[in-house]
C-alpha cells in the first residue's frame, strides 16, 4: 500500500480531520502553534480565548510585558518560556513585517521561536500553501507505517512524505496523519485492533530501535 492509498483509508476513518487549534487570524494561529509545543491542542484552546481577547494582534502582544502575558498561559507546560517566545515573535513581527504574518519559510523562520514545523503549519493552514508539517504524531505514524526509517530526522521524514504523497494532498495529509496518530495510532496505547494497517505496521521495530538508541 503506497502513501496515497494509506491516506485514502485514513480519510475514510477520519473524514473531517482539520487543524484543531482555535484562531481567528494568521497571527493567532502562529501564537497557538508556538504554545502547542509539548502540550495538547486541547490545553492550548483553553487558554487562548482570554489571551487573544487581551492581545488580539501582534501590536498589543508586543506592547505587553512578559509578566502580564504569563498568567494567561500559566495552565500549559513551559509557560514562562512560551510567554517569552510569543512576546519576542510579536516584537519581531511588528519590527520586520509591520504586524503582517509572512508566508515564506525564510521570513517565518526569521521570527523568534519559529522553526520549520511551525512555519509549515502556518503556511498550510493560514495560507493554503502546500506544506507538510511533521510533529510527533506525523513522525510516529510515518515510521510505524514504513513511510520513513526509525532513525530519520523530522526533516528527512518531511522530505520523504513530500516525495511519496501527491503535492495537492500535503495540507490535508498532515491533518489526516495527526488525527490518526492522536486518536487511533497513539504513542502509548495504540488501538491496534481497529487499525487497518497491522499487516505492514513496524511499531515493534520502531520500539526496538528506540530502546537500543536509549541504551547508547
Amino acid at each position: 500500500m503506497n502513501a496515497n492509498e494509506i491516506l485514502d483509508v485514513i480519510e475514510e476513518i477520519f473524514p473531517n480531520a482539520k487543524c484543531e487549534l482555535h484562531h481567528e487570524s494568521p497571527f493567532q494561529l502562529l501564537v497557538a502553534v508556538v504554545l502547542s509545543a509539548q502540550t495538547t491542542d486541547e490545553s492550548v484552546n483553553k487558554v487562548t480565548p482570554a489571551l487573544f481577547k487581551a492581545y488580539p494582534t501582534s501590536k498589543e502582544m508586543a506592547r505587553a510585558s512578559i509578566s502580564n502575558i504569563e498568567p494567561y498561559i500559566r495552565r500549559i507546560g513551559l509557560y514562562r518560556n512560551k510567554a517569552r517566545s510569543i512576546s519576542a515573535l510579536s516584537k519581531d513581527l511588528e519590527a520586520k513585517f509591520n504586524g503582517v504574518v509572512p508566508s515564506s519559510y525564510k521570513d517565518l523562520m526569521s521570527l523568534a521561536g519559529v522553526g520549520r514545523k511551525t512555519a509549515n503549519v502556518v503556511r498550510s493552514v493560514a495560507f493554503d500553501i502546500p506544506s507538510f508539517a511533521v510533529d510527533t504524531h506525523v513522525d510516529r505514524v510515518s515510521k510505524r507505517l514504513g513511510l520513513a526509517k526509525p532513525y530519520d530526522s523530522v526533516e528527512k521524514v518531511e522530505e520523504k512524505l513530500k516525495r511519496k504523497i501527491d503535492r495537492d494532498r500535503w495540507n490535508q495529509g498532515h491533518h489526516d496523519f495527526i488525527f490518526f496518530g492522536r486518536y487511533l495510532c497513539t504513542a502509548r496505547h495504540p488501538q491496534c485492533q481497529k487499525c487497518p494497517f497491522t499487516s505492514f505496521c513496524r511499531k515493534d521495530k520502531l520500539e526496538a530501535y528506540k530502546q537500543k538508541a536509549a541504551q547508547k
